[in-house]
Order: C-alpha cells, then sequence, then structure tokens
C-alpha cells in the first residue's frame, strides 16, 4: 500500500498499516532532511519511504493509495493510479472501514473546530467512550482501535478530506455554513462546496443533517437524511430545530420544546461561537446526551486554542489569537464579536476571497490594519482606501506596532483571514508565534 503526504495524517496511516501487516510505502515531496522526525517513525515501523519526489510507477503498482489532507487531489501521480485502477482514497475513509461504533462528523467554512471539541465535551460529560479527532486533534485513523460498537467518534471534516470518501458515513452530520474558502486549492466555489457537501454522500433514512436554517447552499445539499435544522442568530423557528429565545439556546421536536443551556452561561467570546455551541447541542440530543450533560458542558467550555482566544491584557489593552480565521468570511465574524476600538493584524499567504467584505465589520472602530505576508497588497488594495493600512515586516513587528498605538481599552486581534504557509508551517505554529510576542510584550504586565 502507498501513503501519500507525511504530514500528521499521512504519517499516522502509514503505521496504522504497517501495524496491520501491510507491505507499506511512503511518500512525499519534502527531503529527508526535511522530514528527520517522521523518517525515525516510519523507518522504525519498517515502512519503505521515497522522499525528495513523488514515482509515477509507484502509484500505477500500489494495490491501494492512502492520501493524506494536504495533498492536492487532483496529483498527476494520483491521477495516474486511478487510470490504472488504483484505489485512491482519504484518511478518514481508511479509518472509517476500520472503526467500530457511529460517527457524527461536523463541516463546515467556520466553526468547526469549536463545533467538534463543543460536540465531543457534551457527549462526554454522559460518560461512555467518545473519541474526538479528525481535523482536530488527532487523525481519525490514530484513534479507531479499540473501538467498539458502544464508542461514539466526533470527527472535524474538512474539504481535502471528504474529497476522498466511499463508504463514510455519518450518523450524524452537522454543516455549519458555506463561504469562498480554499480556492488556491479547489478550481472553484463550486467545487469546494461540492467537496464539503459530500459529509451528505452516504447517509441514509436513518441518519440526520444538521444544519443551518438560513444556507440555502447548505440545505440543497442534503441528500435522503433527516434534517434537523438551526438558526443561530435572528427570529427563533417555528417549526422543529434549534434556536436562541428569551435568552436560552432552545430546541424543538415533534412539537415539544426544551431548553439545552443558558445563553449567558457561553464564556466565549463572539455571537458566531455561541452559535457553534447550539449546533453541537442539537447533535448531542440526538446522539443521546441529555439537557443536563449539555448545560454541564457548555458551562465549563472555553473554547478551541487559536480560536478567538484571549491571551492577555496588557495595560489595558487586550490581545485575542484567532489565528485560525483563515479566511474572510472568518476574519469577518471575529472583528463583529469586538465592538470597541480594534487593531486588526491581516494576512498571510492569499487563499481567494475579498478582503472588502471586511469593511462594514472594521469602518466605525478600526483603529488601524496591520498587513503581514504575502498578501499585504492585496489586504491594502481592498481595505486602504477607507482605512489606514499599515504593512509590517513579521508577525513579530506587527505585535509591537500594535502595541505602540493601541490604547487602554482597545484589542489587538489576530485574524489573518488567509493562510500562514508564506511564514509558518501552520495556523497553530502562527497562533503560537502571537502568543510568545504577547507575552513578550507583557513582561510580567499581564493578567489572562
Amino acid at each position: 500500500m502507498l501513503v501519500v503526504g507525511l504530514a500528521r495524517s499521512g504519517v499516522a496511516a502509514a503505521e496504522f498499516l504497517a501495524r496491520r501487516g501491510a507491505a507499506v510505502v511512503a511518500t512525499d515531496r519534502k527531503p529527508a532532511g526535511d522530514l528527520q522526525a517522521e523518517v525515525m517513525r516510519l523507518e522504525a515501523a519498517g515502512v519503505r519511504l521515497e522522499l525528495g519526489g513523488h514515482r509515477a510507477e509507484t502509484f500505477r503498482t500500489a494495490s491501494s493509495v492512502v492520501v493524506s489532507p494536504g495533498v492536492p487531489w487532483d496529483l498527476p501521480e494520483l491521477e495516474a493510479a486511478r487510470a490504472a485502477g488504483v484505489p485512491v482514497l482519504a484518511e478518514i475513509e481508511l479509518a472509517f472501514r476500520a472503526l467500530r461504533g457511529r460517527v457524527a462528523a461536523v463541516t463546515g467554512t467556520k466553526g468547526k473546530s469549536t463545533t467538534t471539541a463543543a460536540l465531543g465535551a457534551m457527549l462526554r460529560a454522559g460518560g461512555g467512550d467518545v473519541r474526538v479527532g479528525g481535523n482536530i486533534g488527532e487523525p481519525l485513523i490514530s484513534i479507531v482501535e479499540g473501538s467498539t460498537d458502544a464508542t461514539t467518534f466526533v470527527v472535524e471534516a474538512s474539504s481535502f478530506q471528504l474529497e476522498g470518501i466511499e463508504t463514510f458515513r455519518p450518523h450524524v452530520a452537522v454543516f455549519l455554513n458555506l463561504s469562498p474558502d480554499h480556492l488556491d486549492r479547489h478550481p472553484s466555489f463550486e467545487a469546494y462546496a461540492a467537496a464539503k457537501g459530500r459529509v451528505f454522500l452516504n447517509q441514509t433514512a436513518e441518519d440526520w443533517a444538521v444544519v443551518n436554517v438560513d444556507e440555502p447552499e447548505v440545505l440543497r445539499r442534503v441528500g435522503r437524511a433527516r434534517i434537523l435544522p438551526f438558526r443561530a442568530t435572528g427570529e427563533p423557528l417555528e417549526g422543529d430545530g434549534a434556536f436562541f429565545e428569551a435568552g436560552e439556546a432552545r430546541l424543538r421536536r415533534e412539537g415539544r420544546t426544551e431548553t439545552l443551556f443558558a445563553r449567558d452561561a457561553v464564556r466565549l467570546q463572539g455571537a458566531h461561537l455561541a452559535g457553534d455551541l447550539l449546533a453541537a447541542a442539537a447533535a448531542a440530543r440526538l446522539l443521546g446526551a441529555s439537557p443536563d450533560d449539555i448545560a454541564l458542558a457548555v458551562a465549563g467550555f472555553r473554547g478551541v486554542e487559536h480560536v478567538l482566544e484571549h491571551v492577555a491584557t496588557v495595560r489595558g489593552v487586550a490581545y485575542y489569537n484567532d489565528s485560525k480565521a483563515t479566511n474572510v468570511e472568518a476574519a469577518r465574524r471575529s472583528a463583529l464579536a469586538f465592538p470597541g476600538p480594534l487593531i486588526l493584524i491581516l494576512g498571510g499567504r492569499y487563499k481567494g476571497g475579498d478582503f472588502a467584505e471586511l469593511l462594514p465589520a472594521l469602518a466605525d472602530h478600526t483603529r488601524r490594519v496591520l498587513a503581514i505576508g504575502e498578501a499585504q497588497g492585496r489586504v491594502a488594495e481592498g481595505l486602504g482606501t477607507w482605512l489606514p493600512v499599515e504593512p509590517c515586516a513579521s508577525l513579530r513587528a506587527a505585535v509591537a506596532r500594535a502595541a505602540e498605538l493601541a490604547q487602554p481599552g482597545d484589542t489587538v486581534l489576530l485574524a489573518p483571514a488567509c493562510s500562514s504557509f508564506d511564514m509558518f508551517r501552520d495556523y497553530a505554529e502562527r497562533g503560537r508565534a502571537f502568543k510568545a510576542e504577547v507575552q513578550r510584550l507583557a513582561g510580567g504586565d499581564a493578567n489572562g
């Protein structure tokens, strides 16, 4: 078997297959010198390595090919494998075939990680074997061993993972929202949306689709599953579904309404994160969690690292890390969470979208936009006519400049609306770097 791409999911898949007795080859375009830790792990597992490039013949002669999410699905070598009749599948498809139990999958452009983590917490509050992974935390293949029919898997599923599924079937699929993203990888918005919509592909009338009633592009992609709608903002739903009303998160099913949690119990900044908890709570009820379990989990939930994470308050200025806001819509929602004076750090590697769409969320209270990375010019082009946009040579320089500009009561927000790959390995490394700079700035004069 051939495993393509030696990021976390690829390494985990190769190790899993080797433990099962398969003859495994793992390939990556990076040279061995850039993959020292991965090489040591895989050689210890008995995996043969082909590094520094891909060999087309290896793809054509493999019994099957397992693809890490970071690998483009239209890679020429993968096309050659398909043409030769070789099965090509995503890591989560491999994992689904190996696991026992039921699966809940969470997808969408924004809010996947928060919803996935919250759903896991709600289910764990009731006890039992609940495992959380996928695009968050551990790869799904890393957590399947030892599962039983009583196990529940809560899986964050990205478009990159979903485009490679064949039999993957979540009993509950949560599709939060849909807006342009990853257009540096997908050829069009429709292709991106279609990949996301595959979360419903294998569902039957025995399964559930938890979907945002105000997202028509999501609703039209639901297949045969039963629909449970939710509405995160605006008027309550008239029929069945989850919604906010009178300060409470409520769920109505078959004419019966129950309270899931109090809105003021949510400890997260931003209305969109409360909406993520609402969607998680609706899914949790479908999976058997009680309202008491859900309320307990919400009261103790402190969010996900790199998602509107309060880093510190330094000399009266609050610093927030939303490094996971890697698209324009995510950055817009982040900015809306802070109605007071704002300094926004924006930029990185451009992956699609129009920065001008941020203007309504920024125009009346943003002191400065500090632009970093390859997208500096696009940021200035999109926002510079209406807002002061200042380029910064690095994230460190941006934090230092923000500290110079900020006044007590201001918020400094990292919400890049871009990927991190021009300057960092991933969004997590970028978020950690931001937090380190804030703590460096703070010295002994900070509080969390």
